[in-house]
């Protein structure tokens, strides 16, 4: 008879399912042992709490880990129109993001610093149902006031909002005229007011004897130059500044409407004269003005003198000083006849002209 050929058993168990025997096995064994020695109750008892808590473990539903409550995130607060004032109180208007509102334990938290010095706490007040919120009567102090906001919730403190200044303002703002100067002669249909004062004040320049009123307002480095109607004689002008935080000051002049010609003033050392006394030295002096009334240098003056009965007599050209005045010296001759002699000086200037004045000095017996 042929031999069998030994047949290979290719089903094995897989990993799992063969450890999990050698330990049945092993338990039996355990059991078996535990039985002889009387320990069948321990062993049963033991198994059973085994087994319930296995089965507990792989059927109770999973419970979520706890997510920790995110931060807020940061407010805003509105920036005023003009953050200058004189007032001592202010309402801050605001916003919270939408997921803030309305939660009952969050609060919005005010800080303000003071000029250059760290943030402090102003406030706290509870979030409403809305985004907007209002901090009413929140006090300043002199200087710049920088207000920021937070969130505060049970997640903690957001981020501040951005930095919203006011600054509180009382002092009147100072005026400083440049010209024209207080008494001064204008020889213009207008006085241009010059100065400085408070920057971005609002100006107010008023003639009092028109009762006209015209405004403008201060560069912002304080300059200002406005002008205002003036009429023949005396002007009382008024200046009002008032600045950005409402404070106000003011200040008066008075100008006076000149001519507006160029202008020569002649004079004479003497106006009468005795014929027996004669040669007599005499003096002739002219001042020379512009159309503002200011003196001008360097003008050509002609001095002439009419003698009755004597030929005219005339200078030679001569230039005005940096006080506009210009001076000759003469003699009238003896063999002059009564009368009156005439005086006249003739003026030019590059810039306004020509003019012209005339005096009269009596010989006399």
């Amino acid at each position: 008879m042929a031999a069998h050929r030994r047949v290979e058993n290719t089903r094995r168990l897989a990993l799992p399912f063969r450890l999990l025997f050698v330990a049945a096995v092993v338990g039996l064994g355990a059991g078996v042992l535990f039985v002889a020695s009387g320990g069948i109750g321990r062993v049963a008892d033991a198994l059973g709490s085994t087994v319930t808590g296995f089965v507990d473990d792989i059927t109770a539903t999973p419970v979520p880990s706890e997510v920790p409550p995110e931060l807020a995130e940061a407010p805003s607060i509105e920036k005023p129109d003009e953050p200058y004032t004189n007032q001592p109180t202010v309402d801050l208007v605001g916003t919270i993001p939408e997921d803030a509102a309305g939660v009952a334990a969050n609060r919005i938290r005010l800080y303000v610093a003071i000029g250059d010095g760290e943030p402090g706490i102003v406030t706290e007040i509870p979030v409403g149902r809305t985004t907007r919120f209002i901090i009413p009567g929140v006090s300043l102090s002199e200087g710049t006031n920088s207000f920021s906001a937070t969130i505060v919730s049970s997640a903690g403190e957001s981020d501040p909002s951005p930095v919203v200044a006011y600054v509180l303002d009382t002092a009147i703002p100072r005026i400083v005229l440049s010209k024209p100067a207080n008494g001064s002669v204008v020889n213009a249909k207008s006085a241009t007011i010059e100065g400085e004062t408070q920057a971005r004040s609002e100006i107010s320049i008023w003639n009092a004897t028109t009762n006209e009123t015209v405004t403008g307002a201060a560069d912002e480095n304080g300059k200002f130059s406005i002008s205002i109607p003036i009429v023949a004689g005396q002007n009382d002008i008024g200046i009002q500044a008032i600045d950005p935080a409402g404070n106000a000051n003011h200040d008066v002049i008075a100008v006076s409407k000149g001519s507006g010609k160029l202008a020569a003033q002649l004079a004479a050392s003497a106006y009468s004269i005795d014929i027996d006394k004669l040669p007599e030295r005499i003096e002739l002096n002219v001042t020379v003005t512009d159309p503002d009334g200011r003196p001008i240098e360097g003008a050509t003056v002609t001095f002439a003198l009419a003698v009755p009965g004597v030929p005219a007599v005339t200078s030679k050209a001569l230039k005005t000083g940096g006080d506009g005045t210009a001076t000759w010296r003469t003699t009238i001759p003896k063999g002059a006849t009564v009368g009156q002699i005439s005086a006249t000086v003739i003026v030019r200037t590059t810039k306004y002209g020509d003019t012209t004045d005339r005096t009269v000095i009596n010989l006399q017996d």
